[in-house]
């Protein structure tokens, strides 16, 4: 028996008293029910036991509100919380759950806590951390605690003290809509499953505008397009929340939006009643923390003249007060123990306080004045300041009344933007705004923690305020940082950072649309004790912190003269009629503009910089290849940049974005991305580059990410230079001017360029003014991405268009007429040397298409007298043959350009006659490999090279009608044959 006994119940107790043997099942939704009896009986024990099937009760409610099938769902998940739903829209899922401590703890404040979780497997993905796993709260996370504990907490009964924690979970998100409201919504409906007190249900709802139409519940891709971002709470006839994001929208625009939400938002509450009705809890009865009335009265009776003569005095600070009502305080307290009331000391504090509140209310709405003496719709003294700190990128001083506010403005680089985990909505932003509220803002001493809700909310209502104003990320590419430090609180320190905030990013030299402004708007009411109805009410502009802590509003509005931007209202009664609601939006913007005429005193335009502080922003297109060079291996060589320089580098696909913090930064960035992957090579640019071979007649030097240039002999100085090496030698880093190229194709760099030239003992002066040359464009190619396909093409083609197709990829020139070098030789004789328009593409860098005008200057003609004859031919010829080997890692093509105008001579032939483009009848002195050497006459020898498919059957002594196409770097005349009409 006792085996048997084993096998059916383990812990051995008699199979009678279990909980099965009975047919009962679990609780669910806090009702009782029975399972079918399936289990064995006691005789057939040897049978093993069979689990039951677990039935689980659920309640739901569906309803449609904007076009939106909404379901409320409780009984499944979470049956041991007080109170439990899920919400579900569309493929979005939202857990809310309700609990309540049991304990009477002394206090004299409600314990709320909202908390609300986002978890990457509600859209399915593991998170990237370190662990794997969610870690601290995120600041969406508290931005959604916050919407959540707003509206829900003026609804706890006066005197329920005890502590309450709602938890919101998102189980599941298609990310089509937000779950911020709809986990509000769920909480509002747990609370009234719940057996806690609580004066709900409400309903919270999204309205957005696009085009103009407003818009229910929309959906985060109607979101991104919508001008008004409104989420608005309330119960059947009372306001409790309202919230706001938009694009500068007019006052009578938002109270249209605010009186469509309303209704809409009231859908929310009867599908919650009829849920409470079918699986509600019956409500307890909470020990609540009252007040007696004759410990009321006789608290009153000892401090109430007391605080009149202070609160009704304007002379007084706010610090002057603190201390007056501290020593009332301390008189009450003493009085008290005289007596032995230890019921009186035990609530003294907070007794003392609403003495104040109701001598500070009744002041206000019989007298119409405030505590500082000021009228209800006066703002108090202003004072504004851009610029105070000039090393930073952007930084104002604002101050109203007591309350003052430092802004900074940080400029980065769009790598620098903020990262977003959250289940919906951008995955970066590049605007942020940081506020930061320290104790001494008060002085007070207190301990700096990680982020605060309060501070987290402060900042985020800030930023909303002035992003409407930003320019497009396409015109300001930069990541923008406010940081926003209260020096002193004396209330509305989140509407100071606005004004502050605004007029730093003007300092900044960011092109605002408008300054924003913004103040908060508060209201003292008095209420028909026997309806709770308000019968009589004051609106307050500008509300000091004593002000919001005894009235009923906290309304922040924040906007330009245009429109609102932003807008938070926390209410603490029960609720506001949105009619008074509405009537506060007009005092506000009388007082949004005196603030607005203040700051653009102070600052009315965005500021130039100086360029020894203000940040700098280039973006550079390169190919990927070049892209992944200056990257180097694991980022290296990126990162290495940074270190040096201090500035940050973003690299995205075929874009280089660098931030520096000055020019000088840039500069030094700049040439470093330039010396690795190299930049457009132009007449006139001045490049820094390392020589890398010595040759006799000058030095090659690599340049410009690996681009290779001449440097020939006589461009090395102004003076005449015998030896190449007695200048430069290997390894040597100069600073050149780009100055053309030679006939070859090769870049001819120049370091006399770039030196002060000596003085000229003797001026010409040249009386008539010099015709320009006409420019002619040519489009230039790397020789290395013509040859293989061209030759390729050539032999496909035949012979006839082999012939022009390589002739015109023979490296040539543009070369000037007789008639225009007679004039330029007039104006500034033959040695000058310049190009202008000349631009190409680095060979690194992807291919592009560049112009070539040669407008002010020509190749120069050097005299022949150096070295005529066959020796001086020879090394041209041998020069050329060793040149010719890096003729295609640094030649440029073009196209075959020439003058009509030709220029024909028969007069014997003299040093000083032989022009560009000049006709002459040579004879053919010797034959070479590569050409012909041509005797002119007169003891001038010319070079004719062959053509690419032309004749080459010549014998010395052969008559041939030449034309001079250009002359050598060694002054030797280059010729080509004129064809024969």
């Amino acid at each position: 028996m006792a085996s048997v006994r084993n096998k059916v119940n383990p812990l051995l107790i008699p199979y009678v008293l279990t909980w099965r043997r009975f047919g009962f099942r679990t609780i669910c939704s806090g009702r009782i029910g029975f399972a079918p009896s399936t289990s064995p009986s006691f005789a057939d024990a040897d049978t093993p036991p069979v689990a039951g099937k677990k039935v689980l009760e659920t309640f739901a409610e569906e309803f449609e509100i904007g076009s939106r099938k909404i379901t409320l769902e409780t009984g499944k998940i979470a049956r041991f919380a007080n109170g439990s739903v899920v919400l579900a829209m569309d493929e979005t899922k939202v857990l809310s759950t309700v609990a309540s401590s049991k304990g009477d703890a002394a206090r004299d404040f409600l314990p709320l806590t909202v908390d609300y979780q986002e978890k990457q497997f509600a859209q399915g993905v593991i998170p990237t951390t370190y662990m794997r796993r969610e870690g601290a709260p995120k600041e969406r996370e508290l931005l959604c605690g916050r919407l959540i504990d707003r509206p829900i907490r003026p609804l706890f009964p006066s005197g329920f003290y005890h502590e309450v924690q709602v938890m919101a979970s998102v189980l599941s998100s298609d990310g089509k809509q937000d779950p911020d409201v709809m986990a509000a919504n769920a909480s509002s409906a747990a609370l009234m499953l719940s057996d806690i007190p609580w004066g709900g249900p409400i309903g919270v709802i999204r309205i957005g505008r696009i085009s103009g139409q407003f818009v229910v519940n929309p959906s985060m891709d109607e979101l991104s397009i919508s001008d008004l971002n409104l989420v608005y709470a309330c119960t059947r006839d009372k306001t409790l929340m309202i919230d706001v994001q938009a694009r500068e929208i007019s006052e009578k625009d938002l109270e249209a939006a605010l009186r469509l939400a309303h209704p809409e938002a009231v859908k929310y509450l009867d599908p919650q009643i009829r849920l409470a009705a079918k699986a509600g809890k019956q409500k307890k009865e909470y020990k609540l923390s009252m007040v007696t009335e004759r410990t009321f009265e006789k608290i009153e009776n000892l401090a109430k003249e007391p605080i009149e003569a202070v609160f009704t005095d304007p002379t007084y600070g706010k610090f002057e007060r603190g201390e007056a009502l501290e020593k009332i305080t301390q008189d009450v307290k003493r009085a008290l123990e005289e007596e032995g009331d230890e019921e009186g000391l035990k609530i003294l504090p907070k007794t003392v306080d609403t003495v104040r509140k109701q001598v500070v209310r009744r002041r206000i709405i019989s007298e119409g004045l405030r505590v500082d003496g000021r009228r209800l719709d006066e703002v108090r003294p202003l004072y504004c300041e851009a610029g105070n700190l000039p090393v930073l990128h952007g930084s104002a001083l604002f101050s109203r009344g007591d309350t003052q506010v430092l802004c900074t403005v940080t400029l980065g680089a769009p790598g620098d933007a903020q990262r977003l985990d959250s289940l919906v909505g951008p995955s970066s932003k590049r605007f942020m705004l940081h506020y930061s509220f320290p104790p001494f803002c008060t002085n007070e001493v207190g301990k700096r923690a990680g982020l605060n809700r309060r501070e987290v909310g402060h900042g985020t209502l800030a930023e909303k305020a002035l992003l409407a104003v930003l320019p497009p990320e396409d015109d300001f590419p930069y990541t923008v940082r406010i940081n926003s430090e209260v020096m002193a609180s004396d209330g509305s320190t989140s509407m100071a950072t606005v004004c502050g905030g605004s007029m730093a990013l003007m300092d900044s030299g960011i092109p605002l649309r408008e300054h924003v402004a913004g103040l908060s708007v508060g209201l003292v009411s008095e209420v028909d004790p026997s309806t709770g109805e308000i019968k009589d009410y004051r609106i307050l502009t500008d509300i000091l912190g004593l002000e919001d802590h005894l009235g009923d509003i906290d309304f922040k509005i924040a906007g330009t003269r245009n429109g609102i931007t932003a807008i938070q209202l926390d209410i603490k009664p029960a609720g506001i009629p949105l009619d008074i609601v509405c009537e506060c939006l007009d005092p506000a913007l009388k007082g949004r503009l005196q603030i607005l005429e203040h700051m653009e005193r102070a600052i009315s335009a965005p500021r130039i910089q100086d360029d020894r502080y203000s940040p700098r922003l280039v973006t550079l297109k390169y190919s990927n290849d070049a892209l992944r060079r200056l990257i180097g291996p694991v980022g290296a060589l990126k990162r290495k940049i940074e270190e040096e320089t201090g500035a940050r580098i973003s690299v995205s696909d075929g874009t280089l974005t660098i931030v520096a913090k000055n020019q000088s930064v840039m500069e030094k960035v700049q040439e470093k991305v330039d010396f690795i992957i190299g930049r457009e090579i132009e007449i006139g640019g001045i490049y820094k580059g390392i020589v890398t071979s010595v040759k006799e007649y000058g030095a090659f030097v690599e340049f410009n990410g690996g681009q290779q240039g001449l440097l020939h002999i006589s461009e090395l100085s102004h003076e005449p230079v015998s030896r190449v090496s007695d200048v430069v030698s290997v390894g040597k880093q100069l600073s050149l001017m780009c100055i053309g190229q030679d006939v070859r194709g090769n870049i001819k760099l120049s370091l006399k360029a770039t030196l002060p030239r000596p003085t000229s003992k003797t001026d010409i002066a040249v009386d008539e003014p010099v015709a320009p040359a006409s420019p002619e464009v040519n489009v230039w190619a790397a020789i290395e991405d013509v040859s293989n396909e061209q030759e390729k093409e050539v032999a496909d083609a035949g012979p006839e268009t082999s012939e022009s197709t390589l002739k015109s990829a023979t490296p040539a020139v543009l070369i000037r007429s007789a008639a225009e070098c007679d004039e330029e030789e007039k104006s500034a004789g033959l040695n000058s040397k310049g190009y202008n328009g000349f631009k190409s593409a680095s060979k690194s860098d992807q291919k592009t298409r560049m112009s070539s005008s040669f407008s002010e200057s020509s190749f120069s003609s050097r005299n022949a007298k150096s070295k005529r004859g066959k020796d001086a031919i020879l090394d041209l010829l041998s020069d050329d043959e060793s040149e010719q080997k890096h003729t295609s890692e640094v030649g440029l093509h073009s196209k075959i350009g020439s003058d009509k105008n030709d220029a024909t001579t028969e007069t014997p032939m003299t040093a000083n006659k032989l022009k560009l483009g000049m006709k002459v009848t040579a004879k053919v002195h010797q034959i070479r490999t590569l050409g012909l050497v041509l005797d002119l006459g007169g003891g001038i020898r010319g070079m004719y090279r062959f053509e690419p498919g032309a004749k080459r059957d010549f014998e010395v002594g052969d008559e041939l009608r030449v034309k001079c196409s250009s002359f050598s770097t060694k002054g030797v005349p280059v010729l080509s044959l004129v064809k024969e009409e």
